[in-house]
């Protein structure tokens, strides 16, 4: 009887040993697109205007507190509405997710950390994504997108650091 189930044992590795080598059981689907999430998202930021040049300009001729040239990082708290809550910087509010936050210095080479957040101390914000990037033709200034959890711009309030 032994014997039987030796024999049965090596005859199911070998099965299994094969059927793993010959990639059995694994199978790759076509994904299906999901009438819920966007089949592609804007990458563009919008176009720079005339008084977010100006503002920026005036940002960086006014520069840097004192405490900010020391530590070597931005910190700022923008509501859902576009209006700062606290922190550096001057935001600019563009469309429906799309924000501009301007500093006293050159952030081209910073990193850009960003996440929802909401400006009092308590309540859990709308669920949601982020996204920031340099701002274009703005050396001073980070743009940062929201969105919903669903992909679809949306304004949500989030908090930015900026470590240049």
């Amino acid at each position: 009887m032994s014997r039987f189930f030796r024999r049965k044992a090596a005859a199911v590795a070998i099965a299994a040993l094969a059927l793993a080598l010959a990639g059995g059981g694994i199978a790759a689907a076509k994904p299906t697109v999901d009438a819920a999430q966007p089949t592609a998202r804007t990458a563009q930021q919008p176009a720079v205007t005339t008084a977010s040049l100006n503002s920026a300009k005036a940002a960086l001729a006014k520069g840097d507190s004192i405490g900010t040239q020391a530590v070597g990082f931005y910190a700022t708290v923008v509501n859902a509405n576009g209006t700062k809550a606290r922190g550096a910087g001057v935001v600019i509010k563009y469309g429906v997710g799309q924000y501009e936050v301007q500093f006293g210095s050159n952030v081209t080479t910073g990193v850009y950390v960003a996440t929802i957040g909401d400006a009092g101390s308590c309540c859990v914000p709308p669920a949601g994504e982020v996204s920031v990037a340099p701002r274009l033709l703005t050396p001073n200034g980070v743009f940062i997108q929201t969105r919903n959890s669903a992909g679809v711009a949306a304004d949500r309030p989030f908090h930015l650091l900026v470590h240049r």
